[in-house]
């Protein structure tokens, strides 16, 4: 699936009219190639296509001759650039202007992209530096991101190097046929250059206007080649420093609205304690207490005493990445090239957050009555010993200071090949081999060895020989302890305990694919209307996953047929490991119907499949038709049906098993026949009741729980038109309407509720119950499965206008938009009981914002050595909460059925450049977000800094500026 291959010329006859009719197409591309981001197809391919009125050789005799190549979305060469696949392209050129920092930065902005896809602005769940694309707002894992038509280990696009992209272009449409698995929402594929001569230096600095969050960037191009060999070195290193959330007045405080005040949200996990007195009341620590306390020293807890963890966090998270990329080729005989590209990338993030809560019945430790320091004479926490909980204790370690989380990621990215040539034919066939490889090594501190925490909470007492307190009891002193004083966690003897029995875990994540493909594609054979190109073949891929911990595991907990490990209070986790490969085979076939008839200028017909056989999820084909029609050479009609689908992942099969315990009702209380599957060895004569109203439960990967993963199922269509009107030369329309219907959603960590009325009423996940031989149930397996439907649909729009004068430059201005009609989730078909959630128009907790209407619109200028550029993003309304009770979703905490609207936003960015031609040099500044606006406000229902940090602008106004000098 070579994204660059092209066919040698072929027919030297009509040479004059070919070379003029290429210089035409070439003048007419590098005008509309202008426009700083969105131009849905080239406005000027169909110009091109009609320019000089006196050729009336049929078009595809033409497209017969000229350069061809393969547009994202399809496996045929063609010179087309207006296809039946609705591809928006990003040159390099327009990277450049845009003064992004990261590839990330540039695609997130748009109209296609929704969702809940990172960005180095998401901290808690973030911290890797790392930008994925989730297109339709499917999710990151149902965009396919490529490098050259072939898929990356890692996607991240940011490891991808930026100075090495000649272009980017996104499918905004379903593409299993063509590309397999994840390909549902689309197709983003970066497409690196292929020749280069010179050096060209660069370096770029950037700035908040408050000061903070500054950028450094430093690269390196150099390109060489002959007749024979190409060979281009790239490199690049960018720097980034953090910002905090108490940096901007927005997210200083956690806020919430409540009974329709805005109100400020604070932890009840405090550094003074939250603590269940002997008579249920809650009391904590007086401000200046020191030592050893009595009851005296605690007064009732009240809101004032809650814990203020946002300043903690970050709205910018601080990052380096090192990157260095090789791409070259060979041609061994005029018909045999040789190939490959190479990238590796060094990427260190890193993310903090609030000191350590700790809950004793929450993370499973208990504090003695005995403990010498314990001032209550009650137990606190979970006896492990009898299972019983006693009285609730929470504390913060804030003498141990924040949470941070230090990532260290390292990718590799190979692609060497052989492609060639069938002699003179049309036919071009292509073998390579694809390898990535990516381990990420994240450093986990501020957090304490299970073990020793518990130690030192149990029995102690004061040693009368020696005055010092001492673990265990006067009879049964234990060595090597150090009892701790939790109740007041500033103390110096307790912070000194508390630092011995610190501990900082390591966990790593191991990824490696391995991937051979070989394809072949020419013409079959001629039809009147032109010639029937054929694409076609085969593939294997393996991917392999390790995830662990170097940590000690001070506790295995151990129970059935399950192992949950856990080393250190608040960071458990179960090593992962598992494989799987899959062996496909596809075709794709062009077939011209018609061409130069009456109202039928062309129209074709393409048809395309995959078949894929998976080692542990089985088979699945998956075919697309599309039509192509012009009625005229001015306008495209088309239309593409496609099947998708999207095999699990690693993660989602091999997941480990945790346990835990959450609140279900056993819907076979007071049972008396009628659902056997559902209630097995549950009594028939009514007297059953549970026993327990938290039910075990135990969350793992599908394989785990003995569950058959299969791959998610759907349909994708796209139906609309481009027109380029010859009667004004540089405008272009094109507007599509598209609808994705998605079945058997692949879920992780589906609610126990949900799994018993599927058993109950329906007879699907009994597996997933596990009762004892009384009835009782014993624990809940709650795995990734098949279980939910999700159907999106909506209208993408753009119009681009490029345009020549003399005396004021060349301009080019286009505007793309994306209207969401429809995104609906069904979490549980079947289940009355869990309603269908709207996300359209509105932000949707679980699955991200969804404002109905988006849009980016440019305007670029040039003169001689002088160009600038304007860039306009706008985020339609949206909502938080829904009136609709069925939905449980209220934007005031006080209240249900509340609705909080936002209104849009419009984000401003201009920037300018100067050529200084005797000294190769040019000089380029802007302004991103030049009006300062801050982000809206989503109260509780934003990420850790009150807003949608998915979505819109954290940092305000920032300035940069950047230098590149070619040698």
């Amino acid at each position: 699936m070579e994204s660059t291959v092209r066919l040698p010329d072929r027919a030297p006859c009509r040479r004059s009219t070919l070379i003029a009719h290429a210089v035409r197409l070439a003048l007419v591309l590098g005008l509309a190639g202008g426009s700083l981001v969105l131009h849905a197809e080239d406005a000027g391919t169909a110009q091109g296509t009609h320019a000089d009125s006196t050729d009336t050789t049929p078009e595809p005799a033409k497209a017969k001759n000229l350069g061809a190549v393969t547009v994202t979305g399809s496996l045929i060469r063609r010179v087309d650039a207006e296809t039946s696949n609705p591809v928006v392209t990003i040159d390099s050129s327009q990277i450049r202007n845009s003064g992004k920092p990261t590839l990330g930065d540039l695609v997130q902005q748009l109209p296609a992209v929704a969702g809940n896809a990172t960005n180095p602005t998401i901290n808690n769940g973030g911290g890797t530096g790392a930008s994925t694309i989730s297109l339709r707002g499917l999710g990151d894992n149902r965009t396919l991101v490529l490098v050259n038509g072939r898929r990356l280990a890692y996607d991240d696009v940011n490891s991808i190097p930026a100075n090495m992209i000649e272009r980017i272009e996104v499918l905004s449409d379903g593409a299993s046929s063509v590309y397999g698995s994840d390909a549902i929402g689309g197709v983003v594929n970066f497409i690196l250059k292929d020749h280069y001569r010179g050096v060209q230096l660069g370096s770029s600095y950037g700035q908040s206007s408050r000061g903070d969050g500054n950028r450094r960037d430093f690269s390196v191009l150099g390109g060489l080649g002959g007749d024979r060999y190409n060979l281009i070195f790239g490199a690049t290193q960018q720097s980034v420093n953090g910002i905090t959330a108490s940096a901007r007045s927005y997210s200083r405080n956690a806020l919430a609205l409540k009974n329709g005040e805005v109100a400020k949200l604070g932890s009840s996990t405090v550094p003074t304690g939250l603590i269940e007195n002997a008579d249920g009341t809650y009391v904590t620590l007086n401000p200046g207490v020191g030592g050893i306390t009595t009851l005296s020293d605690y007064h009732p807890f009240g809101k004032a005493d809650s814990y203020n963890y946002q300043p903690f966090n970050l709205i910018e998270t601080p990052q380096k990445r090192t990157n260095l990329s090789l791409v070259g080729s060979f041609k061994i005989t005029p018909n045999v090239e040789a190939y490959t590209n190479l990238f590796y990338t060094r990427t260190v993030a890193s993310s903090i957050i609030a000191p350590v809560p700790i809950v004793a019945n929450a993370d499973d430790f208990f504090v003695s009555r005995n403990n010498y320091y314990n001032p209550f004479g009650i137990d606190f926490g979970t006896d492990r010993t009898t299972g019983q909980s006693a009285h609730d204790f929470n504390t913060r370690l804030s003498s141990l200071g924040n949470r941070d989380f230090v990532n260290k990621t390292y990718d590799l990215q190979f692609v060497a090949g052989l492609r060639g040539s069938f002699g003179e034919s049309s036919w071009q066939w292509n073998a390579d081999v694809n390898y990535g490889k990516v381990k990420q090594k994240t450093e986990n501190n501020g957090f304490l060895g299970y073990a020793a925490l518990q130690q030192g909470l149990g029995p102690s007492f004061l040693d009368s020989g020696t005055g010092v307190v001492t673990c265990g009891t006067p009879s049964a002193p234990i060595a090597n302890c150090t009892p701790i004083n939790l109740f007041n966690i500033n103390d110096p003897t307790t912070v000194a305990a508390l630092k011995k029995i610190v501990v900082d875990p390591v966990t790593y994540y191991h990824y490696t694919m391995k991937q051979f493909e070989a394809s072949a594609n020419g013409e079959l054979f001629d039809l009147p209307a032109g010639p029937v190109n054929l694409a076609a073949g085969v593939s294997y891929r393996k991917e392999s996953q390790v995830d662990g911990t170097d940590t000690p595991i001070a506790t295995a907990i151990t129970s059935g047929d399950y192992a949950g490990l856990c080393g250190v209070v608040e960071e458990c986790g179960t090593v992962l490991h598992g494989s799987y490969n899959v062996k496909e085979a596809y075709a794709e076939t062009l077939i011209p119907i018609l061409a130069n008839q009456p109202w039928f200028y062309s129209l074709n017909l393409d048809i395309g499949s995959r078949y894929s056989n998976y080692s542990l999820s089985g088979s699945t084909t998956n075919s697309k038709v599309a039509l192509e029609w012009r009625p005229i050479a001015d306008l495209l009609l088309r239309g593409t049906a496609s099947q998708v689908f999207r095999a699990p992942n690693i993660g989602e099969l091999y997941a480990g098993t945790s346990g835990g315990a959450l609140a279900a009702t056993d819907l076979c209380n007071g049972y008396t026949g009628g659902h056997a599957q559902a209630c097995v060895n549950v009594p028939t004569d009514g007297s059953f009741e549970q026993n327990n109203p938290q039910l075990g439960v135990k969350g793992s990967g599908s394989v785990a729980a003995g569950y058959s993963l299969k791959p998610e199922h759907g349909k994708s269509f796209d139906f609309g038109l481009v027109y380029d009107p010859h009667w004004l030369r540089g405008l272009s329309f094109s507007a599509d309407v598209w609808r994705i219907n998605l079945n058997d959603t692949i879920v992780d960590g589906i609610d126990p509720t949900t799994i018993l009325n599927e058993c109950y009423y329906s007879e699907k996940l009994c597996g997933l119950i596990h009762r004892s031989g009384n009835g009782q149930i014993s624990y809940i397996s709650v795995p990734t499965v098949n279980l939910g439907q999700t159907w999106a649909k909506g209208v993408d729009g753009s119009v681009q206008y490029s345009f020549a004068t003399e005396r004021y430059g060349k301009f080019n201005a286009s505007l793309n938009g994306t209207y969401m009609a429809r995104y609906d989730v069904d979490p549980a078909p079947g289940d009355a009981s869990v309603a269908v959630v709207h996300c359209a128009g509105s932000f949707c907790p679980s699955y991200g914002e969804f404002p109905r209407w988006r849009g980016l619109g440019t305007l670029n200028w040039s003169r001689g050595p002088w160009s600038a550029s304007w860039t306009l993003r706008y985020i339609g309304r949206t909502k938080v909460g829904s009136a609709d009770l069925s939905q449980s979703y209220s934007a005031d905490e006080g209240r249900d059925g509340v609705v909080h609207r936002i209104g849009a936003y419009v984000y401003n960015n201009l920037s300018a450049s100067y050529e200084f031609g005797k000294y190769h040099t040019t000089l380029s500044v802007g302004v991103d977000n030049i009006a300062d606006k801050q982000p809206p406000m989503f109260y509780q229902w934003g990420s850790n800094s009150n807003t949608d940090a998915y979505t819109y602008d954290l940092i305000g106004r920032y300035y940069w500026a950047r230098a590149t000098v070619s040698l």
